[in-house]
């Protein structure tokens, strides 16, 4: 009797699991998805800059001593790569800011200056008229030193954020905030507060948790993101996405995932884009780990997403892959 007892709870649990596995399934295949339209969406990392190879590197390495033989003749974080950058099809331009000694905010992307320029410190030193000054094609080298091909040719190209938002008046941009200083975000927050909603609907600002957050309760309407965002989202919906719930902190946010966990989130890739959509959250797939700003930036990487992939995607050459997705 027994075990006949035990046959039927084997049998019960062995159904319940079956249907178990079938909804699962059901629920977060791409094979049934709402088809989407559209192409993919485009993000210029910095613009269209040098690459250089992430062989090796760390936080502290000078990326511009490193850079490949030139193929184009942009400077990254410039008005010129952005205007090159949204020419070749970019839907979004990234920007890095720093802060300047005048309280403005600098286009540039180092913690120190010595890297890219002919000047040595950091951004809070100097006024933006004094940054103007600088060469920021200074320690561009591709063959150890040897030649230096935009030595010269970056003097008054580092521009303020808000010369930026001037000049491209109807574009969009994904703002990054290089440090953790929340005084940064409240700085930030007085600046984008004054755009036209419409405006702020082209802004997104990601980087340290603690400026985001300061932002996000100063601008609850602007789209951000943090490592602290990323987490309140991603964690629960990996321990409940499968039903085909979206946890709240999901909602409007960006969602920068990287290339190799991707695969493994419920619904990837249509399922989850449509969910992602239905909360008003922009999906980017960045390249590898993410670690140091991989992008797909050939044709060859393009065919590592999944077949007819319509979110958004990472590039640091946006002029070689936008042919292939536009």
């Amino acid at each position: 009797m027994e075990e006949s007892k035990l046959k039927k709870i084997v049998k019960r649990a062995f159904i319940f699991l079956l249907f178990l596995s079938l909804f699962i399934f059901l629920n977060n295949s791409s094979l049934f998805a709402k088809d989407r339209e559209g192409d993919p969406l485009l993000l210029a990392h910095r613009g269209l800059g040098q690459t250089f190879s992430m062989e090796g590197i760390q936080g502290d390495t000078c990326t511009a001593e490193r850079i490949f033989q030139p193929e184009h003749p942009y400077i990254e974080n410039t008005i010129p790569s952005m205007e090159a950058a949204f020419e070749n099809g970019a839907d979004v331009v990234e920007l890095d800011i720093k802060p300047t000694k005048d309280g403005q905010f600098a286009v540039f992307h180092d913690w120190t200056l010595e890297c890219r320029t002919n000047a040595e410190g950091t951004t809070k030193e100097y006024t933006m008229e004094e940054l103007k000054q600088l060469d920021i094609g200074y320690g561009y080298t591709a063959d150890n030193g040897k030649t230096y091909p935009f030595r010269g040719k970056g003097a008054g190209l580092m521009p303020s954020l808000n010369e930026v938002l001037d000049h491209f008046p109807e574009s969009s941009f994904l703002i990054h905030i290089k440090s953790d200083d929340p005084e940064e975000g409240i700085q930030l927050a007085e600046l984008l507060s004054k755009l036209p909603a419409k405006r702020l609907a082209q802004m997104t600002v990601y980087g340290g948790d603690q400026p985001i957050a300061t932002i996000k309760e100063e601008i609850p309407e602007l789209r951000v993101m943090s490592k602290a965002t990323l987490k309140s989202c991603l964690l629960p919906y990996i321990v409940v996405g499968w039903t085909g719930y979206i946890p709240s902190a999901c909602e409007k946010t960006q969602l920068h995932i990287q290339e190799k966990i991707a695969p493994w989130l419920w619904g990837w890739s249509e399922k989850f884009l449509n969910r992602m959509d239905s909360v008003d959250t922009r999906v980017i797939v960045v390249a590898g780990d993410g670690g140091w700003s991989e992008g797909f930036d050939t044709p060859e990487d393009l065919n590592r997403l999944p077949a007819n992939y319509s979110g958004g995607i990472w590039t640091n050459r946006i002029d070689r892959i936008a042919p292939y997705t536009k």
